[in-house]
């Protein structure tokens, strides 16, 4: 039983036409002993996974027949196939297909040209947040002097309460229970209902700009991904007290 476990969280299937491209991917993931199958082209791809399906998909967004994105909103509308986490490969200048692709539901992206280091961190991240549990929300969240506690609506910095919206509170919640995770801001839009503050896409930026403000050196953990929204960090942080 343990040996079939290890087996289907190490599964990463590759959808990449580049040959150059996929052996170089191959050859990282090996390394790290992940078992690497691939396709080069959507219709082969959806075979694939509706017969074996993978624990992570690495997803290159230029794809003959059947793009990218196009598998992905087929994956995600599909009940047995939508947990599938799926790291997005772009190019570069590609910005409105990630922020399509985050919508539709992927999980993270990289961009060409990447270092296979960044490349391995990035899949490991997301196959630790894969194999977490649901968040109980009635657990505090703690980042050193830090603590946003759901239950009690109550955010705490160095022990002092900061006093947040509405809006600014689900907002920080929101990022910091999934930290490393990058929302566009159409995503914190349909996730924060305000009812301080009318949340449109414009006002996001409005909204973190103050909630930054109010954090002092915690701010900096809410992180801008340019042309695209923003995310909690996920790094190991210094002590900011």
């Amino acid at each position: 039983m343990g040996r079939k476990f290890r087996m289907a969280i190490n599964n990463i299937l590759v959808i990449e036409d580049d040959q150059d491209i996929l052996e170089l991917i191959r050859y990282n993931l090996q390394k790290e002993h992940y078992q690497v199958t691939s396709a080069c082209n959507g219709e082969e791809a959806l075979k694939i996974i509706k017969k074996d399906p993978p624990h992570l998909i690495l997803l290159d967004l230029m794809l003959p027949g059947i793009d990218g994105l196009e598998i992905c909103r087929i994956l995600k509308a599909e009940s047995s196939l939508a947990m599938i986490p799926i790291i997005m490969v772009t190019a570069r200048g590609e910005e409105t297909d990630i922020v399509l692709g985050l919508e539709l539901g992927a999980e993270d992206y990289i961009v060409k040209p990447f270092s296979p280091r960044v490349l391995i961190a990035r899949i490991r991240t997301v196959l630790r947040r894969k194999g977490k549990t649901a968040t109980d929300t009635s657990q505090p969240i703690r980042i050193n002097e830090l603590t946003i506690h759901p239950g009690k609506r109550e955010v705490l910095l160095s022990n002092k309460p900061l006093d947040l919206t509405f809006t600014e509170f689900e907002l920080l919640y929101h990022l910091a229970s999934r930290p490393g995770w990058v929302f566009t801001r159409y995503q914190i839009v349909n996730a924060v209902k305000g009812d301080d503050y009318p949340v449109t896409d414009r006002s996001v930026d409005v909204q973190i700009a103050g909630l930054r403000k109010k954090l002092g050196d915690y701010g900096d953990l809410i992180e801008t991904i340019r042309g695209i929204g923003y995310r909690f960090s996920d790094k190991e942080i210094e002590d900011k007290s």
